[in-house]
């Protein structure tokens, strides 16, 4: 703090000094106000704001006019400097005064958007844990649907939703379904495995199907070839049934030496599955049944029917086994020339014990035994009468 010195005695210092004490009581009552440091008094001019100034000035220049005026005029100019200074700086202090209170105010409203930024923060905290729980129970509820899917119906999600039909109304889809749940216990106890056999079982009859389809078809052209055969042998055989009646007609009469012979059909509707009957009228005999004949008269009849056979179907070759064993003489004799005379077109071998066809014969084999255990085969040409022992 800068001191004024106070010149001069008397009156004029007394009121110096009175002046000096008012100016230290009120800047110790500055310093204790504002709670800063002490004000510095630049100047003797801020005594004199304090005090009376133009009484102060009229004193001084009352007792000392050539010194003290130049002095206050000075003082003066640096109060009038240090008014514009002081103005300056409160202006400073009003600026930085609002400047503070305008960012208290802002820090206010900074904290209460920071609390209001964390209270958001806490609400969102708590719906994103709500969203979480329910996020939890869907996809609990998401897998359990999932499960009842699989283990009611054996349908995976992707199924269900291609099988999935749309709905206006939840109760009447539920209705419904409750509905066909009632329908189906209605129906008892469910074979769970029976899509797995039905699908067996078609294939089975499928192919079982296939497989009658093809017997059926094979059956019909089978069917068609049978009536075609039929029709055929039907044909076939109503000519050569005329023909070797024909024959054994003829036949008959010619180893009988006369009589009567016919074969008769007992359905010519069915010439197939029908039986043949033998009518026969020997010469001087009236035959209603085969049976009256004697043994060699039915040999004699078979004869007859065979040798009408092959007059029809000649054959080259044919052996004949002591088939007129039963036939008496006359018959046998009859019976060689039957067969010498059809000689021409089948050759004959007959196995016979009867002279009278050995005697028809062209040659003769016959089977001697000279030594025990040794068979020798005989040749007899007779034609030419030569007898040749053949080993």
């Amino acid at each position: 703090m800068k001191t004024i010195l106070l010149l001069g005695s008397g009156e004029l210092g007394k009121e110096f000094a009175i002046a000096a004490q008012r100016l230290g009581q009120t800047v110790v009552a500055c310093d204790k106000y504002a709670g800063a440091p002490a004000m510095q008094v630049a100047d003797a001019a801020e005594v004199f704001d304090m005090l009376d100034g133009d009484a102060l000035a009229a004193a001084v220049a009352k007792h000392r006019p050539d010194i003290i005026v130049p002095e206050i005029e000075a003082i003066r100019k640096a109060k009038t400097d240090s008014r514009a200074e002081i103005e300056a700086k409160e202006a400073e202090i009003r600026k930085a005064t609002e400047q503070r209170l305008s960012r208290q105010q802002a820090e206010t409203e900074a904290l209460a958007r920071a609390r209001t930024a964390a209270d958001s923060r806490e609400e969102m905290g708590r719906e994103m844990a709500r969203l979480a729980e329910r996020k939890a129970a869907a996809e609990s509820e998401y897998d359990a649907t999932a499960a009842k899917l699989w283990d009611e119906y054996q349908l995976t999600v992707s199924q269900a939703e291609e099988l999935c039909v749309e709905f206006d109304s939840l109760p009447a889809l539920r209705a419904q379904v409750a509905d066909l749940r009632g329908k189906i216990r209605a129906l008892g106890s469910v074979n769970v495995s029976a899509i797995e056999e039905y699908k067996e079982v078609k294939a089975r009859y499928d192919e079982l199907s296939r497989q009658v389809t093809d017997v059926e078809e094979s059956r019909n052209e089978l069917s068609r070839m049978i009536a075609k055969l039929s029709a055929q042998m039907r044909e076939i055989f109503t000519d050569s049934f005329r023909a070797i009646n024909e024959n054994f007609s003829r036949v008959f009469t010619e180893l009988f030496g006369g009589g009567e012979a016919s074969l008769v059909l007992e359905d010519e509707s069915d010439v197939l599955a029908c039986g043949i009957g033998i009518r026969v009228a020997p010469p001087g005999k009236v035959i209603k049944n085969l049976e009256a004949l004697s043994g060699g008269e039915q040999a004699l009849v078979a004869i007859s029917i065979y040798f009408a056979i092959l007059a029809v179907n000649p054959a080259p070759f044919c052996i004949l086994d002591e088939i007129e064993a039963a036939l008496d003489d006359a018959n046998v004799v009859r019976f060689a020339q039957y067969l010498r005379r059809i000689s021409d077109k089948t050759q004959f071998i007959v196995i016979t014990h009867r002279r009278g066809t050995m005697e028809a014969a062209n040659v003769l084999y016959g089977v001697t035994m000279q030594e025990d255990g040794v068979s020798k085969l005989l040749k007899l040409d007779l034609e030419q009468v030569d007898a040749t022992l053949v080993s």
